[in-house]
C-alpha cells in the first residue's frame, strides 16, 4: 500500500497467514493513541482477490487516514497464506485468528474495532462479526462495499453498518443487496455509474467512509 507498510505472517488455523500493517502518522510519531483496529477483508481469491485488491486498499487507506491502525490478509492460498479455499468457512476462523493477533498486541486489546469488507469480504466479514457478537464483543462499525448478497448467505448486520454499492454493478446486482438491506431496513449508499470493482469511483468510496465518520 505504501512504503511503511508492513507485512509479516502469523500463525493461523490450517497454516501460516499473511498479514500486513498500516498505523497512522500519529501512531507511528508517538504524538496520539490509534483512535482503534480496523481489519480488511479482500473479495474472491479464487478470481484473483487478494489484499492488494484497489478497492481492499482504498478502504485500508482511508480508516488509516481517519486513525485506526489498520489490518488486512490474505484469504487461504493467496500470496504467502497457506491453505486451500474453503468457501467462506474455514476463511471465518482465520480472519478470527487474525483479530486475535491484532488484540494481543501492546495497547491494542480494549480499542474499537471496525471491520471492512469487498464483495466476499463481506460475506465472510458478516459471519465473523456475527461470532463476535455471540462471544459478547462489540464492534464499532462494519463498512460493506459491493455486498455479495447475489451469490452467499451475507449474515444480518448491525443497524449502523454502512453498506455502499455501486449502481451498474453486474457482478452483484444492486437489487440483490436490496433484498438483503429491506427487511434489516438497512440503508444503502449507492455510487452513480460504478461497476463492481468501482474504477475511476474510488474517490467516492473515500468521501463517504469519511463523511460517515464525521
Amino acid at each position: 500500500m505504501n512504503a511503511q507498510t508492513k507485512k509479516f505472517l502469523i500463525d493461523g488455523p490450517v497454516g501460516r497467514i499473511e498479514v500486513a500493517l498500516d498505523v497512522p502518522d500519529s501512531v507511528r510519531d508517538e504524538t496520539a493513541p490509534a483512535r482503534g483496529l480496523a481489519l480488511v477483508a479482500h473479495p474472491h481469491p479464487l478470481f484473483g482477490g487478494s489484499m492488494d485488491n484497489k478497492v481492499a486498499q482504498t478502504l485500508a487507506r482511508t480508516l488509516v487516514q481517519l486513525g485506526y491502525t489498520t489490518y488486512r490478509s490474505n484469504f487461504r492460498g493467496v500470496g504467502g497464506t497457506e491453505g486451500e479455499h474453503d468457501n467462506g468457512i474455514g476463511e471465518r476462523d482465520d480472519l478470527l485468528a487474525v483479530i486475535a493477533h491484532m488484540r494481543a498486541q501492546p495497547g491494542q486489546r480494549e480499542l474499537p474495532l471496525v471491520l471492512a469488507g469487498f464483495s466476499f469480504g463481506t460475506y465472510v466479514l458478516s459471519h465473523v462479526a456475527a461470532t463476535l457478537r455471540e462471544a459478547g464483543e462489540s464492534i464499532e462499525r462494519l463498512v460493506f462495499v459491493g455486498t455479495a448478497a447475489s451469490r452467499w448467505e451475507v449474515a444480518p448486520v448491525p443497524e449502523n453498518t454502512l453498506v455502499i454499492h455501486g449502481e451498474i454493478d453486474d457482478t452483484v446486482p444492486l437489487t440483490s443487496v436490496l433484498d438483503w438491506a429491506r427487511p434489516q431496513e438497512l440503508p444503502v449508499i449507492v455510487i452513480p455509474g460504478a461497476e463492481h470493482f468501482l474504477h475511476r469511483k474510488l474517490h467516492v468510496l473515500k468521501r463517504i467512509v469519511v463523511d460517515a465518520w464525521r
